[in-house]
């Protein structure tokens, strides 16, 4: 009996082995038919044309957004601050009156200053009288000659404090005048500092901030090794194009023209600080803000690109994937002259008009079957532009 048990229980053991052994085949078997199938599948890619056009050559550079003239007003007399005549966030013109100080010390001042040359003349007038009068009697030998000097002497005293009081007048009108605070230039006012009804003190209290936003300034760096190439258009009097991109350095956001570049280098980072100009009549550059600048040097006419999203390496170089007419790829073997952002310039690779694969290409090979995105590879083809 013991045996019989031993035989049964030796075949299941086998039994239970070749079926796992019969699975574990049947399953080899069938993810390999799996992968063979999903291999033979069309594989779903989006792809943009290689184009023949004009292509501006630029060095990049980070730059920021400055004010063309930016400008902190403050009071120039002492007092309270009376009245505020402006809207915040305004434009405002040159001489425009934004703020008011409380005048009426300084008129009573200006007032004083005017009496006191009242006063001044009458005694000047008296002074001329007597004067006249010593030198009647002065001739006709009544007083001496010092008493003559004497009120000669009486008369200057009168005129230099004439002069005086004018210049009293003057400066008591000048103050009354700075009561009348104004725009220095043309520009966008800010948020105001002080309010209404504050004691300002001159030259310290800051009570606004004029930026002059038309036209507007972008300072940007370049790397010194960068500076001779630019330095040499500048010197050839050759207007230099900047353009701001935004902070992904995929929008332009303003053209504008290089101006100067600074008297010198920072030894800190290696680098040299250039200022272009910006009409920015639309305001899309506002100050503090954060921009890519391009800097044109030269426009390379008829140049071969491609996005640079279809460049792929391998073991014999640069190449990439262009889609045939049935709908299959090959490697095209490429090489590349100069990257410019999203696109590369090539000296040679395939021709105008030809599609490249963008998106999908990490599971392409020779030959392989594609699906091309006809309405991504027009959205692909515009962005390029």
């Amino acid at each position: 009996m013991r045996p019989l048990l031993y035989l049964l229980l030796i075949a299941a053991v086998g039994f239970a082995v070749w079926r796992v052994y019969t699975n574990k085949k049947l399953a080899a078997v069938q993810k390999e038919n799996e992968a063979n199938q999903l291999m033979n599948q069309p594989v779903p890619v989006q792809a943009a044309p290689v184009e023949r056009r004009a292509m501006p050559i630029y060095l990049s550079g980070l730059g920021t957004v400055t004010p063309y003239y930016s400008v902190t007003v403050k009071a120039r007399v002492n007092g309270q601050l009376d009245k505020v005549n402006f809207r915040e966030g305004q434009d405002v013109k040159a001489g425009q009156t934004i703020m008011v100080v409380d005048p009426r010390p300084f008129k009573a001042a200006l007032d004083q200053a005017k009496g006191a040359l009242a006063h001044d003349v009458a005694l000047l007038k008296n002074a001329q009288a007597e004067y006249t009068r010593y030198k009647a009697l002065f001739e006709a030998g009544v007083v001496s000659r010092e008493q003559l000097d004497l009120q000669l002497s009486n008369q200057g005293q009168y005129e230099g404090q004439i002069a005086s009081d004018k210049a009293a007048i003057e400066t008591a009108q000048l103050q009354l005048d700075w009561c009348s605070i104004q725009s220095p230039i043309d520009g966008k006012i800010g948020l105001r500092l002080v309010d209404p009804g504050n004691i300002v003190t001159a030259n310290t209290t800051n009570l606004v901030i004029v930026n002059q936003l038309h036209p507007i300034a972008v300072y940007f760096t370049l790397p010194e090794n960068q500076l001779p190439q630019v330095l040499d258009k500048l010197r050839g009097e050759h207007k230099l194009t900047a353009e701001a991109y935004d902070r992904g350095d995929t929008t332009r956001i303003a053209t504008g023209e290089l101006m100067t570049s600074d008297n010198q280098i920072d030894t800190t980072t290696g680098t040299a600080k250039l200022k272009a100009v910006f009409d920015n009549s639309d305001e899309r550059l506002f100050p503090n803000q954060f921009v890519n600048i391009h800097l044109v040097v030269e426009q390379r006419g008829n140049a071969l690109v491609v996005p640079s999203a279809s460049l792929q390496s391998g073991t014999q170089g640069s190449f990439v994937w262009v889609v045939q007419p049935g709908n299959t790829v090959k490697m095209a073997p490429v090489k590349v002259g100069l990257a410019e952002g999203q696109v590369t310039i090539l000296e040679s690779g395939p021709s105008a008009g030809a599609m490249v694969v963008v998106d999908g290409a990490d599971r392409l090979r020779q030959d392989a079957a594609v699906v091309v995105s006809a309405k991504r590879a027009a959205a692909d083809a515009t962005q390029g532009k």
